[in-house]
């Protein structure tokens, strides 16, 4: 605690000194420095309050007091590597199989969901054989070289895109080829996909899988039109390929009508993998990769071990439920945690909250979407929600500059800590946040006293 005291200016040279500048700061003209937080809440060094709205890790909430309490207790009675038999990895293996479709049934604990990602592409080759992978536009996947190779929002800045690696439009409605009045834009952006596949065939391609988030976020929080994954999974399936969801960001509940967002495309569609981190343990290390038997067998019939990997609750003729675990992914104090987190899901029904908390936001976001002209298009669900902001109706041109303005003059005034990749506002807040109505209040306010916003100008930045 005593490095809480020292002061701004001196943690900051001190970070700069230490610390690569690749390791970004928000608001880095001005950064926040954040000594303690708790619920929804953040607070700096001056006691000023922040409703985050952003931080979709704590997921139940920063420091909740089951989940803190959770790893304490177990960590004082044992905390070691999968080698050992415990009870801990088999109880949240079993819980976790309780909320996916029964097919879901082989689980690997990890440590982040960079290694979750990393593993799916993993399973997807050794299961099909093949090497090629499709990818949305604009996606992330994670820090690795090997997830990196799969994320067009690193890889164009990087090295570029690799020949294994093939592009999808991102299923945007409101900015793709595609839009809202289009007649059935889920079959247009899929059959994309088909084309793309087909393309790659003509080549001697090879297709391992599809990688996507369930709901894209980096991506601009996109909304997938209904059907879409279903349609896409029909044409990589035919192509020998396995569908992989990306559930770090969204899953856990966030979408409020349902426990993983994938379900949202409708109850016949099941992935052949999902990958989990982020929310799974509010804060704590701790990912897994869900898949089905099939999947796991061929991976284990390779003959090489997945580091330290022990069974866990075997079934009868190879169709029981099954857990896999990577040292610490899968240790006791992980799964306690992971445990707790559904405990508090269940217990204070966050799930519910996130349907009814949500859907008032985009009530009232779609309130100021007609009274600023500024406010394009107003998307998500649950505790998903995206706000796009444009210079123009006709043209939809990105409002970045006018975007970076509200976020910085709401920071400084300490009301809230928000999110803005370019010019979109994203809004993933805990799922027991309720304070975040007061940031769509403040946001109607800080446009309301901008003329200039309201005539989709530029606005002028002010200090």
């Amino acid at each position: 605690m005593a490095a809480d005291q020292r002061p701004k200016a001196d943690t900051l040279a001190r970070r700069q000194r230490l610390i690569s500048s690749s390791c970004r700061l928000f608001f880095p003209e001005d950064p926040v420095k954040i000594v303690r937080a708790q619920g929804q809440y953040m607070y700096d060094e001056q006691g000023a309050e922040y409703i985050d709205c952003i931080n979709n890790v704590a997921h139940v909430g920063h420091c909740h007091p089951l989940v803190v309490q959770a790893a304490h207790e177990q960590n004082q009675v044992l905390n070691t590597n999968s080698r050992y038999l415990h009870d801990t990895i088999v109880d949240y293996a079993q819980r976790l199989s309780e909320t996916l479709p029964e097919q879901l049934c082989v689980f690997y604990f990890l440590n982040s969901g960079s290694e979750a990602n990393d593993l799916a592409l993993r399973l997807a080759r050794h299961y099909t054989g093949h090497q090629d992978v499709v990818v949305l536009d604009h996606a992330y996947h994670g820090h690795l070289s090997s997830l990196i190779d799969i994320s067009p929002y690193k890889f164009r800045n990087l090295d570029g895109q690799k020949e294994w690696v093939h592009v999808a439009p991102l299923p945007d409605t409101y900015r793709g080829p595609y839009r809202e009045d289009h007649l059935n834009p889920a079959m247009a952006y899929a059959n994309e996909v088909k084309r793309l596949v087909s393309s790659a065939q003509e080549k001697g391609r090879k297709i391992a899988a599809f990688f996507a988030e369930s709901l894209p976020s980096v991506g601009g929080q996109i909304i997938p039109p209904a059907g879409y994954f279903s349609q896409v999974a029909e044409h990589i399936r035919k192509a020998g390929g396995v569908f992989v969801a990306d559930e770090i960001q969204v899953g856990f509940g966030r979408v409020g009508k349902h426990f993983w967002a994938f379900q949202l495309q409708g109850k016949d569609f099941v992935p052949d993998i999902v990958t989990m981190g982020k929310s799974i343990g509010n804060g704590h290390p701790v990912a897994c990769v869900a898949t089905t038997q099939p999947v796991a067998r061929a991976f284990e019939a390779t003959g090489v071990e997945y580091f330290n990997t022990i069974p866990a609750g075997q079934g009868q003729g190879g169709r029981g439920k099954g857990a896999k675990a990577l040292q610490f992914g899968g240790s006791p104090v992980s799964c306690a945690v992971g445990l707790a987190v559904l405990n508090v899901l269940e217990k204070e029904q966050l799930q519910a909250h996130a349907t009814s908390v949500g859907s008032f936001l985009m009530e009232l976001l779609g309130q100021q979407k007609i009274k600023h002209p500024i406010v394009g298009d107003v998307r998500g669900v649950g505790l998903f929600i995206g706000v796009d902001l444009i210079k123009d109706e006709a043209t939809r041109t990105p409002a970045t500059e006018e975007a970076a303005y509200l976020v910085s003059r709401s920071l400084r005034d300490s009301e809230w800590s928000g999110g803005m990749e370019g010019n979109r506002s994203q809004v993933q807040p805990a799922l027991s946040s309720h304070d975040t109505l007061g940031v769509l209040f403040q946001f109607s306010e800080e446009m309301d006293m901008e003329e200039k916003v309201r005539s989709c100008e530029t606005l002028r930045l002010q200090p």
